[in-house]
């Protein structure tokens, strides 16, 4: 943000993770000048919707103005680019009842003051030359508006297949339709994305996203933002919920139980362990994504030094 300031930056993208950085920054420096900007990206990683809305709080001593931030959507099968939002649009959100949207899969509106209610980041239309859809997972057919399912693209820039990797390119795709393996829905055209379908955690018949776990555990002092995972495991016959955290604080025990009363009061359910680790521990790919399958394995494979 200092490099913003000082040569007038106006685009600039990041992941999640990266924002929740800036907007601590934001608070503490002084004398920043940010009115340039114009585009904010957030992409890479789920947009945490109450988190853009602290970054336009904080910025907004700086110059940062609320229409540049640009929650969107893209992987790298597609060219990065996905879906895109009309410049200068700002965060626009879509309130959810969460426990319909955990049990039934279906993104029922409700006010934005409503009890339960679960807000989403609006990503935007496909950008030219791609078509977007959602689907079924088990069926393959197409769901309706609001209807959650994995999110399919077709277009010019989606890639034909994986490098001499048949079978990875024959997973991936339903004829000309790329499987994101993302859990979505639309919204007059727009795109919300709630999760990866692997990484659903279902507990006692609900439809638990881990960035819900991760972004409530991240919030607690002590621990590093962007540097949480949560993931199921089998315990006796039911999923179990384990979360694994970087920290540098020294009063483990201390931090372990803010943790878990967290999970608790903001999720409604209890880790089965909570596990804190040294920074730098956790698994990411080259982009800074978290990878939770390496992590729970290396968690299974008692790999994980907690500290």
């Amino acid at each position: 943000v200092q490099w913003i300031s000082d040569y007038k930056g106006t685009i600039t993208a990041g992941p999640n993770f990266a924002w929740v950085l800036a907007t601590r920054a934001l608070k503490r420096l002084d004398d920043l000048d940010l009115s340039h900007l114009r585009v904010a990206l957030n992409g890479a990683e789920p947009v945490d919707a109450k988190g853009v809305e602290a970054l336009i709080a904080a910025g907004e001593r700086h110059g940062l103005r609320a229409g540049a931030v640009f929650p969107a959507f893209g992987m790298a099968e597609v060219a990065i680019a996905g879906t895109f939002p009309e410049l200068m649009s700002g965060l626009r959100t879509d309130d959810v009842d969460q426990r319909v949207l955990e049990t039934e899969r279906y993104a029922a509106p409700v006010a934005a003051d409503a009890d339960g209610v679960k807000r989403f980041a609006r990503l935007g239309k496909p950008v030219k030359g791609l078509e977007i859809r959602v689907v079924d997972p088990a069926s393959g057919d197409p769901l309706k508006e609001r209807e959650v399912g994995e999110l399919q693209i077709r277009g010019t820039s989606v890639t034909p297949g994986y490098y001499k990797r048949p079978d990875a390119t024959a997973a991936t795709f339903d004829g000309e339709w790329l499987k994101t393996g993302d859990l979505a829905y639309l919204v007059d055209g727009e795109l919300v994305i709630c999760g990866r379908i692997k990484d659903v955690i279902i507990v006692a018949g609900r439809n638990v996203f881990p960035e819900d776990v991760e972004r409530s555990v991240a919030e607690i002092e002590g621990v590093r933002a962007g540097n949480v995972i949560a993931f199921g495991v089998q315990v006796s016959r039911r999923e179990g919920l384990v979360v694994v955290a970087e920290t540098k604080s020294t009063d483990s025990s201390s931090l372990r139980e803010s943790v878990a009363a967290r999970i608790r009061d903001v999720v409604g359910m209890s880790a089965d362990e909570v596990v804190l680790v040294s920074p730098g521990t956790l698994p990411k790919t080259s982009s800074g994504k978290l990878q939770r399958s390496l992590c729970r394995d290396r968690y299974l494979g008692k790999d994980l030094e907690a500290v």
